[in-house]
């Protein structure tokens, strides 16, 4: 029996009879694998084993759609609703901003200047002041966090908290920034009201912001922030820039330095409970 080639196998089993050609396939695994294929492919060919259907192929799967590039108008608009709109994961930051925003909104609706309010009129609406902090009205320590002087004093302290929050929160989770946030904030103003012991009435969120600073500043250097080498020691010197940098600043004009000093010191310190609770959580 020659099968060396298949058109030799399908001459030889093209003489053979159906009774044994039927016993050839049904037996298949007793033979060389040539015999049963040759032997099903004639009963195949005499019509009495239906051909194996062939399977269509399989659909083309559609190709994916490159992502359109984004243009300016869809960026800003993305910017504006991380900026005020608060979602699932990012809801800490948008909602100071928001309260921040909406008490100086408050504020210049009643009548008061949008640049410049006056001392009383900061009074009035919750500044921190030495001769009512400490009388009886301690809730000024956490109110004058969302007073401001002017529109520019706000907007230069909600677009460092934007910052600050768009790097810290997605890391840090909303509420760990938001302790880190009021007891730097806290501990700025009694810095304030301990070394102004003449008087003084502040206002503003820059100690709290000074304290997302120091709390960024120790998750850096810890690594808790995934980043490569480079990447790590440009993030280290742009904020070391940006704390001495309002320092220096605040050595010539009429700035709270004190409070900055408080803020940046309370963040480095909570930064070490906001450590252990992200490694007890990961």
């Amino acid at each position: 029996m020659d099968i060396s080639t298949p058109e030799a196998a399908a001459a030889h089993f093209a003489q053979r009879p159906d009774a044994e050609l039927l016993y050839l396939a049904r037996h298949a695994s007793r033979y060389p694998p040539a015999v049963g294929a040759a032997a099903v492919a004639e009963l195949q060919r005499r019509g009495l084993v239906p051909e194996a259907p062939v399977s269509p192929p399989p659909p083309a799967l559609p190709e994916a759609d490159e992502p359109a590039e984004e243009t300016w108008g869809q960026l800003l608009r993305s910017m504006l609703r991380g900026l005020f709109w608060p979602t699932r994961q990012y809801w800490a930051v948008p909602l100071l901003i928001d309260l921040n925003l909406l008490v100086w909104l408050a504020m210049t609706l009643s009548g008061i200047s949008a640049t410049a309010p006056t001392g009383r009129e900061l009074v009035h609406w919750g500044s921190n002041v030495s001769s009512l902090t400490w009388h009886g009205q301690p809730w000024r320590l956490v109110t004058s966090l969302f007073v401001h002087a002017g529109v520019t004093h706000l907007l230069l302290n909600m677009a460092s908290l934007w910052l600050l929050g768009v790097l810290l929160e997605a890391r840090t989770g909303g509420i760990r920034l938001l302790v880190a946030y009021l007891t730097s904030g806290v501990a700025a103003s009694i810095a304030t009201l301990w070394y102004h012991s003449s008087g003084i009435n502040s206002t503003g969120a820059s100690g709290a912001i000074f304290g997302l600073y120091g709390l960024l500043l120790t998750l850096l250097i810890s690594k808790k922030i995934v980043l490569d080498k480079w990447d790590r020691r440009g993030m280290l010197g742009l904020v070391g820039y940006l704390v001495l940098s309002n320092l220096l600043s605040g050595l010539t004009g009429n700035i709270d330095n004190i409070a900055h000093v408080g803020g940046l010191l309370m963040g480095l310190l909570v930064a070490l409970p906001i450590q252990w609770t992200m490694r007890r959580a990961a």
